[in-house]
C-alpha cells in the first residue's frame, strides 16, 4: 500500500516552503539591517514546521484513533482519509477490513445466541463447578430441578442427597453414575456425568443430570409383564401335567380294587414333576439375585486360553476358534466375565449341534470407537429377528431343553458392570453374542443397590 499521490503533493509543498523560510531568515539575517524581514521569515519557517507535524501526525493520529477502536471492539469506525491525511488506498483497505470484522461479529454474535437458547431449553439439567466450589445452573431444566436449597457453594446442594453432593465434590476425569435425587416431588434416580471443560484458560466441571425415575417405571412394568408372561407360560406348562395326574392317581385310589402298580407309577411320574418345578423355583431364585462385580485388570491372552481349554474338554467335537488383540488388558470381575463367557460358549456349542462342521468363535479385540468388545459367534440356525429382544428375558428359550436363564443372567453381570450386550448376526452365519465393555469398562458407572 503505497502513499496517496495527494497526501506526497502536500508533503512536497510543506517540504518546499519550509526549505524557502530558511532560506529567507537566512538572507535577512546576514544582513543584519532587516529585523521586520527577519522576524517575518522566521514565523514562516514556524509555520511551515508546524504545519509539516500536522500533515505527517494526522495520519498516524488516525491510525491510532483505528487501532484504539479496535481494542474497544468498536468495529462500526471508519479510518478517515479526508483532511490531506493521505493514504486512501490505506483507509479504504482498513475499512474494509473493519466491515468484514463487523460482518463476523454479528454472525458470532447470533451462532452465540442460537447456543444459548439450545443449552437453555436443553431438557437435561447442566450445572457448572467453577475453581472456587461455585455451582451455576446453566439451563432452564437446572433452574427447575434444582430449586429447594440457598446458596451457591457446593455443600448448599447437600439438600438434594449424598449422590448429587459425591459428583458435585468429585474433581479429575469424566464420570457417570445413578444417583437418587431428593426432590420437591419425592426421590428419584437420576443419570449423572460429569467432564471437565476450559472456560478462558481455567478448567471447569460440566455436570448433566438427567432424571430417569419415569423411564426406569416403564421399563420395570413392561419387564414386569414381560416376567409374569413367561412364569405363567412355564408354571402352566408344568401344572397341567400334575394336576392331571393328581386326578388319575386319586381315580385309581378310589376304585374298589385299584390297580396299584397304575397308582404308583402316576405317584412317580407326580414326584418327577414336582421336583422338575422345584429345580425352576431355584432357577428363579438364581436370577433374582443381582451379581456384585469385583472388577480388576488381567491380561485377556491367558485368560481366552484358560476358557479354550475348559471348552474342548466339553466338546470334543466342535472346532473352538479364539482370537485376542496382543497385549490386550481387561478390566472386569474375572470370576462373573468367566462365567457369562462359558455360558455362552456353551449355548453357541448347543446352537450347532445339528451342524455338519460346527464353528464356535470367542474374539477379545479393541475397537477405536466402542472400547474392548468380546464376541461369542457360531454356524448355527442364528437368532430371529423377532425374538432378538425377548433372548434376555429369564427363562424365554427356543432350544427345546433350554432353561432360559443362562442369557439372562449374562445381561444380569454386563448391567451389573456397566456394559452393553446385545445379540447379531456373525459373519459365520450363525448368531454372534456382543460385549460392549467400552473405553472405561470398569468403575464408569456406579449402580445402587435399587437399581
Amino acid at each position: 500500500m503505497g502513499s496517496d499521490r495527494g497526501f506526497a503533493r502536500a508533503l512536497a509543498g510543506w517540504v518546499g516552503g519550509l526549505a524557502a523560510a530558511l532560506v529567507a531568515l537566512t538572507l535577512a539575517a546576514s544582513t543584519g539591517r532587516m529585523a521586520a524581514a527577519t522576524l517575518l521569515a522566521l514565523l514562516a519557517s514556524v509555520g511551515m514546521v508546524v504545519g509539516l507535524v500536522r500533515h505527517v501526525g494526522r495520519t498516524n493520529l488516525m491510525l491510532a484513533r483505528f487501532v484504539e477502536g479496535l481494542r474497544h471492539e468498536d468495529f462500526v469506525m471508519r479510518f478517515d482519509a479526508r483532511g490531506g491525511s493521505g493514504f486512501a488506498a490505506l483507509a479504504e483497505a482498513l475499512s474494509a477490513a473493519m466491515r468484514d470484522l463487523q460482518l463476523e461479529r454479528g454472525k458470532m454474535t447470533e451462532e452465540l445466541r442460537f447456543c444459548e437458547a439450545l443449552i437453555d431449553d436443553l431438557p437435561v439439567a447442566l450445572l457448572t463447578v467453577d475453581a472456587r466450589d461455585c455451582v451455576t445452573p446453566a439451563n432452564k431444566a437446572a433452574r427447575l430441578l434444582f430449586n429447594r436449597h440457598d446458596g451457591v457453594r457446593v455443600g448448599d446442594y447437600a439438600v438434594y442427597g449424598d449422590g448429587l453432593l459425591a459428583c458435585l465434590s468429585r474433581a479429575g476425569a469424566s464420570t457417570q453414575a445413578v444417583v437418587p435425587l431428593h426432590l420437591a416431588g419425592g426421590t428419584q434416580r437420576a443419570i449423572v456425568r460429569a467432564g471437565v471443560v476450559a472456560r478462558l484458560g481455567v478448567p471447569v466441571r460440566v455436570l448433566a443430570i438427567e432424571p430417569v425415575q419415569g423411564a426406569l417405571d416403564a421399563a420395570e412394568l413392561t419387564t414386569q409383564t414381560d416376567l409374569v408372561r413367561v412364569l405363567t407360560h412355564e408354571i402352566l406348562n408344568s401344572l397341567t401335567p400334575v394336576t392331571s395326574l393328581a386326578g388319575t392317581t386319586a381315580v385309581l385310589l378310589g376304585e374298589e380294587d385299584p390297580d396299584l402298580d397304575d397308582a404308583r407309577l402316576a405317584v412317580v411320574t407326580l414326584a418327577r414333576r414336582a421336583e422338575g418345578m422345584r429345580r425352576f423355583i431355584d432357577s428363579y431364585r438364581m436370577v433374582a439375585r443381582l451379581p456384585e462385580p469385583r472388577p480388576r485388570s488381567f491380561a485377556g491372552a491367558p485368560f481366552a486360553a484358560e476358557l479354550e481349554r475348559l471348552f474342548r474338554v466339553e466338546w470334543i467335537e466342535h472346532a473352538l476358534e479364539v482370537a485376542v488383540d496382543a497385549g490386550l488388558m481387561v478390566i472386569a470381575d474375572p470370576d462373573l466375565l468367566a462365567q457369562m463367557l462359558i455360558n455362552l460358549l456353551r449355548n453357541a456349542a448347543q446352537a450347532t449341534l445339528d451342524v455338519q462342521n460346527p464353528r464356535v468363535r470367542l474374539s477379545m479385540r479393541d475397537h477405536p470407537i466402542d472400547g474392548l468388545v468380546i464376541a461369542v459367534e457360531d454356524n448355527g440356525p442364528g437368532v430371529p429377528a423377532a425374538v432378538r429382544h425377548d433372548v434376555f428375558l429369564p427363562f424365554f428359550t427356543t432350544r427345546s431343553g433350554g432353561t432360559g436363564i443362562g442369557l439372562n443372567i449374562a445381561r444380569q453381570i454386563a448391567v451389573a458392570h456397566g456394559w452393553r450386550i446385545e445379540v447379531g448376526d456373525s459373519d459365520l452365519r450363525g448368531a454372534a453374542i456382543r460385549l460392549f465393555l467400552g473405553p472405561f469398562s470398569a468403575g464408569s458407572v456406579t449402580l445402587p443397590e435399587a437399581l
